[in-house]
Order: C-alpha cells, then structure tokens, then sequence
C-alpha cells in the first residue's frame, strides 16, 4: 500500500510531466494514471497515454526522491525493464530536482527526464520538449545544506586532502572528528553524485574534481569573522612576527589566502597577512603592536567559523599554513587576482594529488 507522501509525490510528478507535455500543443493526453500496475513485480509511478497526428504512446515515469546520478542509473534500470513490458512506450526519469549528469545518463539511455521545477528533456518520434533553467530550491538547497554545513565540511577536507586512500566509515568519522552517522550521511550524499566509489577495504573519493568544484560554489568564507589591522612593518615582517607571536602566546594559526597560497604556489604579489587565528586575538595584536582599523589594514586576522578549517595544516619553512584545498577555497573568493591565485593552486599542488 502506498504511503500518502508517496501519493503526493506521485501526483506532482503527474502534474509536472502534463505541464511539460502541454508544450507541444500537437500531443493530446488521453489518459494519465498514478501507481499502475504493469505486471508481476512492475508498477509505474505514472503512466500517461498520449496521441500525436502519427502515433500513440505510453510514458512511463520512474520518480525517485533525489534526482542525483545514483538513482537515475537505478531508474534507468527500471524503465528499461517496463517499456519492454508495454507495447511502444517511452521512459521518463522524474525527480523534485535533477541535476546534469543524472540529465546526461537519461539521455544516453535513450529516456527523457522531468523534474518538478518544470526542467525536463522529452524526445521521441516528432515531439522534442525541452525547458531548462529553472531551479529548485526547497530540494537543492536543503541538500546542499546538508554537504556543505561546518560538520559535514569536515568529512570532505579527509576526502580531499588524501583523495587516494581507501577508508572505512569509522576510521573517515575519527579522522575528521564527527560521527558516524554525519560521516555515513555525507558519504551517502556523495554516492548519489557518483562521487565516492567502492575500494579495497571500504570506499574512495572517485571524483575529487567535481567535489572540490561544487564546494568553491557553495563555500561561504564570510562566516568566519574577520578583523582588520594595520602595521608599519612589511607582509614578510608581520608574518614572521606573527608566526613568533603565536608561539609565545600558544595560538592555534594558520595562514591562509595570498599569504598561504604564496607558500604553494607563488603566483601574484600580495599587500596584506591573512591567517586563521583560533582565540586571543586582542592579545594577538597587542604582543604584535597592531593597530584595528574598520578598512584598508595590512593584516587580516580571521576567527574560523569552524576548526575543520585547521585540518591538515603544515609547516611550509617556518609559517603553518592550511592545507592546499582550505587555502584554495580561501583564496579564489578575494579580489585582486584571487581566482588566478586559486587557478595556480589547484593546478601546481591540487590537481597533482589526484
């Protein structure tokens, strides 16, 4: 028996696959049902009956709750094995939103595709539907909530930072300091973009490219809160003396931006210190003769919003710095060449590791 969120879902997806099929003003709906059964074992989640001046066809749609690569494979799957059971029917994958790879999979498989934003791709015999544009964001944002939240963050930087090892759930959980259900839960979310993949002893990044690309997207470097200063000294000086006054006063830093970039991969000249400083900034500066000004310092102290941002930091000479991946998401958001600076990064110490 069908639950009634399923039904719901259903007839939406039944709404929307009419909506998109009212753009071709030659097919005339002659039937459109929720939850038929088509035999032993087979139940389309909505099955319309359409007519054109030359023919008539079943569609068949497969919705599933998340429109990512993983299950439209699965859904692939399915139609493949319904159209064979009705006489000259077309599949359709439905989905609340469904990104462009699980769009590409669909179509190479010779089915269309319909979310219920209103996007979708339908094409046979002379009827080719095609909107895109729209979004989605009750369903994407909520997920990409759930990826790119400060806990969830934490479990990338593990991925990304040794994007070759072969981990286990517990073992990823314990390096990145979270559970092992926030471990499991951004793992399934990866899996469903075909992110992550099966490997001796548990599973690998398999795509860190597309990981670290949607990630810059959707990362937000203004929550951690940032505090300006000025001194008379040189960017080189002040981060020396930073470096040396940390150390006295047993601050947790790291430097990040042009200053951390600079240390990978030189690539622009830079006017002002950026670090992540974890507490005891105002002695910080104090101990360093800074002077807080509300615009135009030389020195850029940054209160992380999250400790992941410190994971896998290091000692390039005598300054820590964070880690290629935190650095280059730092970077390619600043002004004054921050993409190319990025750029630089991901091509000369990044992408290398892959």
């Amino acid at each position: 028996m069908k639950s009634s969120t399923q039904a719901s879902t259903e007839t939406e997806a039944a709404e929307a696959l009419l909506g998109c099929l009212k753009q071709a003003p030659f097919l005339t709906a002659v039937d459109l049902e929720c939850g038929v059964p088509l035999g032993a074992d087979a139940r389309a989640d909505v099955l319309a009956r359409v007519k054109s001046p030359t023919s008539e066809r079943a569609i068949i749609a497969e919705v599933k709750p998340s429109g990512q690569p993983r299950l439209a494979r699965i859904a692939v799957d399915t139609l493949y094995r319904y159209t064979s059971l009705v006489p000259n029917a077309y599949g359709v994958f439905m989905a609340p939103y469904i990104s462009q790879r699980a769009a590409d999979i669909c179509a190479e498989a010779g089915f269309g595709y319909a979310d219920l934003a209103g996007n979708c791709r339908i094409a046979f015999d002379e009827v080719y539907i095609r909107i895109e544009g729209n979004t989605n964001p009750n369903a994407a944002k909520r997920e990409l909530r759930s990826l790119y939240s400060p806990r969830a963050e934490r479990v990338l930087r593990a991925l990304l930072v040794s994007p070759r090892r072969s981990w286990k759930l517990q073992e990823l959980a314990y390096e990145a300091g979270v559970s092992v259900g926030q471990a499991f839960n951004v793992r399934k979310l990866l899996r469903e973009r075909e992110w992550v993949a099966a490997a001796s002893g548990g599973f690998t990044l398999s795509d860190p490219g597309a990981l670290l690309a949607e990630w810059s997207d959707n990362y937000k470097g203004r929550r951690s809160s940032a505090r300006e200063f000025y001194s008379m000294k040189s960017v080189a000086d002040i981060e020396a003396d930073l470096a040396q006054a940390c150390a006295g006063l047993g601050s947790r830093y790291a430097l990040t931006g042009f200053s951390g970039s600079a240390r990978y991969a030189p690539f622009v000249r830079y006017q002002r210190a950026t670090a992540f400083v974890a507490d005891g900034i105002d002695q910080l500066a104090r101990t360093m003769a800074l002077k807080e000004v509300p615009s135009g310092g030389n020195v850029m102290l940054l209160t992380p919003y999250d400790e992941g941002v410190f994971y896998g930091a290091q000692l390039v000479g005598d300054d820590r710095v964070v880690a290629p991946v935190q650095c280059y998401l730092d970077v390619q958001g600043m002004a004054s060449r921050g993409e190319e600076a990025a750029e630089a990064l991901l091509e000369r110490v990044i992408r290398p590791t892959w």
